[in-house]
């Protein structure tokens, strides 16, 4: 009899395959909706769940936490909904000049943002129109977004991030364990055949097998879901 394979025990739940609760206890986000006004920075703090600093923000006697902005200093402060396009400030994207520096920026108006959250990342408004705003996203792709979706002027905060080398191999597994990713991965085709579908050591012919939609955990391997197969013509 086989044991569980590495899907199987991750969705089972063990202290091995666990986050602590610990590193997720900052949510980024923005005041609601109709917010107006100075909002002041409390602290910057730094968070294992992200990979960039964070910044406690006060309003009108209530707390927020959004990304830091490259540069950003304990006791500055920024204005929400209104004021120029500075950064830090948190306008919506009509308020925003063409060729501005963004992130966190909202899929529908009110859902504290959702886009371009990562350390040293920004987008750019490209072009605006009948209540619209195009954006020029890090992966040089255009996102249209209601003009009413805010955003935070400016990057990110936390560039280079990768620049510098991880060397031990240790510092690399504690990264990984703080957002609970299990690390170092190994290759299914160097398995057996008890530990995983694609094991054993005949036939390592590989090739892209594509799971069926509706197969439980440990038969759902390989490629997932795929928009496409075949080879790009």
């Amino acid at each position: 009899m086989g044991k569980r394979i590495i899907q199987q025990a991750r969705g089972h739940g063990s202290l091995t395959y666990r986050v602590r609760a610990k590193a997720y206890r900052y949510r980024i986000g923005y005041p609601p909706l109709g917010t107006e006004g100075k909002a002041k920075i409390v602290k910057i703090l730094n968070s294992p769940a992200h990979s960039a600093p964070l910044i406690k923000l006060q309003v009108d006697g209530k707390n927020f936490y959004n990304l830091a902005f490259d540069m950003a200093l304990e006791g500055q402060e920024i204005e929400i909904a209104t004021g120029e396009a500075r950064p830090g400030n948190i306008l919506p994207l009509r308020d925003i000049p063409i060729g501005t520096r963004i992130y966190n920026i909202e899929v529908k108006p009110g859902d504290g943002g959702k886009l371009v959250r990562a350390a040293g990342a920004s987008a750019m408004v490209v072009s605006k129109g009948d209540g619209l705003v195009k954006v020029l996203m890090p992966s040089k792709r255009q996102v249209i977004f209601n003009e009413k979706c805010r955003a935070t002027v400016g990057v990110i905060a936390g560039h280079g991030r990768k620049e510098k080398p991880i060397v031990k191999a240790g510092k690399k597994y504690h990264i990984m364990k703080a957002r609970n990713k299990l690390w170092p991965r190994t290759s299914a085709v160097k398995m057996n055949a008890v530990d995983h579908p694609f094991g054993s050591g005949r036939g390592k012919r590989i090739k892209p097998k594509i799971a069926k939609r509706n197969a439980p955990p440990g038969a759902k391997v390989g490629l997932i879901r795929p928009r496409r197969t075949g080879k790009k013509k």
